[in-house]
């Protein structure tokens, strides 16, 4: 197996520098919206074989390090008995929002057999991988996925979630440690199936300051690793808008810390210390540039990771629709020229 991936979670030399890319499976390719014509985002992310297909799509393509399971987030918000459904124009939308202490009791918990479905597509995404690259498993972090549930949709201040938080903190860590334990569950169901990273997203998280976090959020994400510790696997975790708080998300317990391009790779290096991997950070919007331009912020990147052991190069976010297939794959071409050995 091509193993550079797994070896730099792990801070080992590899030949070259790995490369993926967060959503790297999605709507800009035509592959994916053939399938998308025919069936809803959740049809495919429920049936093992069509997630498996799509995970597979941008490896057959590009020259990529690591596959990453096609699924959602919010599945697990739906399994505890939200109503989720993806609109048109909107993204998800919940319409059955928790609006206090009732709705956080009305909340099922669920265990792995709610999500026979994630692991029987880990298990037929590896056979089609047949070796050629590792695949990752994922799952939104509690804090993440508190706030959709509150807000019933993406927010632009949390205002609702926040309220709960402050004003009802012991209700707040109830709603968080019931998340956590089923986001346990969902990803010890992908580890199980064979998935051989594991990459928590805490999409939103950077809305919160460093006391807050601190309080409110970091114990849960701590919980959630060291029950996946026993799992064997790298951990990755990772957020947007975070720059203030590295330090303390490093303190939650992964091998490797993801980081948007809202802070030079360098400088969050420093700042999470050199003891752990990090993955990152070009900024998606990038890939719309001319080549040169492309080329200049990937050689940026490479230069400030030094060929130290541990630099996943990645996206700061998820690949955003319309991105041209030929940006990427020049995108990756350039992380090759680039790269150095590490030791």
């Amino acid at each position: 197996m091509n193993d550079r991936f797994i070896k730099a979670c792990m801070r080992q030399p590899v030949d070259r520098t790995p490369v993926w890319f967060m959503r790297q499976a999605g709507r800009y390719m035509e592959e994916y919206q053939a399938i998308r014509r025919k069936y809803s985002i959740l049809e495919v992310c429920k049936t093992p074989a069509l997630a498996a297909e799509v995970t597979l799509q941008p490896i057959n393509r590009f020259d990529l390090d690591a596959a990453i399971i096609f699924a959602d987030i919010l599945l697990p918000l739906q399994a505890m008995g939200l109503n989720l459904e993806f609109v048109e124009g909107k993204g998800p939308v919940i319409d059955n929002p928790i609006r206090g202490e009732m709705g956080i009791v009305d909340l099922r918990q669920v265990d792995g057999e709610a999500f026979a479905y994630a692991g029987e597509a880990i298990r037929q995404t590896l056979q089609a991988l047949d070796n050629r690259v590792p695949l990752l498993g994922f799952a939104g972090a509690p804090f993440t996925l508190a706030s959709y549930a509150i807000e019933g949709g993406s927010s632009r201040d949390y205002a609702r979630t926040k309220h709960l938080m402050f004003s009802q903190p012991t209700v707040w860590h109830q709603l968080m440690s019931k998340l956590s334990v089923v986001v346990v569950e969902y990803l010890r169901v992908q580890s199980r199936a064979g998935a051989q990273a594991i990459q928590l997203f805490d999409s939103w998280v950077g809305s919160l300051s460093p006391g807050d976090y601190e309080e409110y959020v970091l114990p849960h994400v701590q919980n959630i690793f060291s029950a996946l510790r026993v799992e064997g696997i790298p951990l990755i975790y990772f957020g947007t808008g975070t720059t203030g708080l590295l330090p303390l998300m490093r303190k939650a317990g992964s091998d490797v810390m993801g980081v948007d391009w809202r802070v030079r790779l360098d400088e969050a290096w420093r700042t999470i210390g050199f003891d752990v991997s990090i993955q990152g950070n070009l900024d998606p919007l990038v890939l719309f540039a001319p080549e040169k331009e492309i080329e200049r912020r990937v050689k940026d990147i490479m230069q400030q990771a030094g060929g130290r052991p541990g630099h996943i190069f990645n996206l700061g976010h998820g690949i955003l629709p319309n991105t041209p297939l030929h940006s990427v794959e020049f995108a990756i071409e350039c992380v090759r020229r680039f790269s150095t050995a590490s030791s």
